[in-house]
């Protein structure tokens, strides 16, 4: 695993017992023997408003950082997640959720195949500015009809 990957899962095992977790960026940094940019970037890229959590980010006496899971019905969440996907979405971006879908059981592994397959830059072979647009279209469309 990479060292993002460890991070990631680290902080979402704190998420087992509670919605909300607070924690010191360089004391993590510390305890994974990484720089604080590091915490910086997971969090920035693994626990965005699209994959359903709120992130408050506060500088100074070590960067203490508050994230909220959102917590509601499966509709919920996947309308929480549509609303703030925005106007593109990159591959990369839906690996990242389509993972916590499946860790969060909102979708089953074939329905994660089949918006994986739907969104893969194999089936959207346009104009790169335009590819991440389409692309996220696209996403919204399915999970508006997943129920």
């Amino acid at each position: 695993m990479r060292m993002s990957d460890i991070i990631e899962e680290f902080i979402k095992e704190l998420f087992s017992k509670t919605d909300m977790i607070e924690i010191q960026r360089n004391e993590l940094a510390e305890q994974f023997n990484c720089v604080p940019s590091q915490i910086n970037y997971v969090i920035a890229t693994r626990f965005k408003p699209s994959q359903g959590y709120y992130v408050e980010s506060r500088r100074g006496g070590g960067g203490h950082i508050t994230i909220k899971k959102v917590n509601n019905t499966k509709s919920d969440y996947i309308m929480h997640i549509i609303n703030n996907i925005g106007n593109q979405i990159t591959s990369n971006e839906i690996d990242i959720l389509l993972s916590d879908f499946l860790t969060y059981e909102i979708i089953e592994e074939k329905e994660a195949k089949l918006l994986k397959v739907a969104t893969s830059d194999n089936v959207l072979q346009l104009e790169k500015k335009i590819k991440d647009q389409v692309r996220a279209r696209i996403l919204k469309n399915m999970l508006l009809n997943l129920e």
